[in-house]
């Protein structure tokens, strides 16, 4: 199936598991397949900034994508293409639509500062890769330290039609859902999914913006899905308490350089994959930060059984 504008849910951004030698865990892959399907996913995003993408050969990144698109079946998996040039952009997103692919997501790279440079780089992209691939904008200004307004994200979606989705990761951004929606209801924007990332951070008060959903890696995807879904059943309470049961471990995940090595250390200990290895270059956690997630685990646990490990 194809990734349109009313896509929803929870769509887990995927680690790419490690052997501790740098090879690529296919066993782990197919666990986190498992577990992400019975965690509620509705989709997943392969080969993002968490997978660690940069470091991986392309016939990998091709593998690893056709494992993902096996095991979910008719659920969309979405992939990131990103790069530094428009020839392996194109390259990677024609092979992937090929195996199956939902769609892909296309990151602005650092070098744009202007609005016409943003959506200038956009159209480039769609004639790149083709206006047959739907594409998912990712605003991530924190890492990408591209500035996206809500007027540019509207101009991206109303010149291209193959834009189909916006993953949300500006901070704050809290306004910018509110805006986006704004535009939506006044009729000056066709309706395009909002699925938010940021390692969850804000998820309680996107999903009261108008996002439709969470597209991130958190360690308890289980917890996404729940708080998504309790949000849209108007559970407001129960999402809020579920969510600031998890906002210690959630913020600790936010920290610049081990988020990932925090991220997929949590994923071990909860069986997802067999190793938190990172392929080199990557960060290492050290005793005392295994430590401070140990205690952080085990507080949760007191209100999240899921979190007994």
């Amino acid at each position: 199936m194809l990734l349109d504008a009313t896509a929803s849910g929870l769509f887990p951004i995927a680690p790419t598991p490690f052997h501790p030698d740098g090879r690529i865990d296919e066993a782990s892959v197919n666990t986190l397949i498992e577990r992400y399907l019975a965690a509620g996913a509705t989709g997943v995003t392969v080969l993002g900034i968490m997978g660690e993408a940069p470091k991986l050969e392309p016939e990998e990144s091709l593998a690893i994508t056709s494992r993902f698109i096996d095991g979910f079946g008719k659920l969309p998996v979405i992939v990131g293409v990103s790069a530094p040039g428009f020839a392996a952009m194109r390259s990677l997103a024609r092979q992937v639509m090929e195996k199956g692919a939902a769609g892909v997501m296309i990151a602005p790279p650092p070098a744009l500062r202007t609005d016409d440079q943003i959506t200038g780089y956009y159209r480039q992209a769609v004639e790149a890769i083709g206006t047959d691939v739907p594409f998912v904008i990712q605003d991530y200004p924190l890492t990408l330290t591209v500035q996206m307004t809500p007027k540019v994200i509207r101009q991206i979606v109303e010149e291209n039609p193959s834009c189909v989705m916006l993953k949300h990761e500006d901070w704050p951004g809290l306004e910018k859902i509110s805006t986006l929606r704004k535009f939506q209801a006044e009729g000056s924007l066709r309706p395009i999914s909002i699925l938010t990332g940021n390692g969850a951070l804000f998820l309680d008060f996107e999903m009261e913006r108008g996002a439709d959903g969470a597209m991130t890696g958190y360690a308890f995807p289980e917890m996404l899905g729940d708080v998504v879904r309790l949000q849209k059943e108007g559970k407001r309470d129960e999402a809020h308490d579920l969510f600031d049961a998890h906002l210690p471990l959630v913020r600790y995940e936010q920290q610049q350089g081990v988020g990932l090595a925090t991220r997929k250390y949590v994923l071990m200990k909860r069986g997802f994959i067999a190793s938190d290895a990172q392929r080199k270059p990557g960060a290492a956690l050290t005793d005392a930060a295994r430590a401070e997630i140990d205690y952080l685990l085990a507080r949760l646990a007191r209100h999240d059984p899921r979190a007994r490990i």
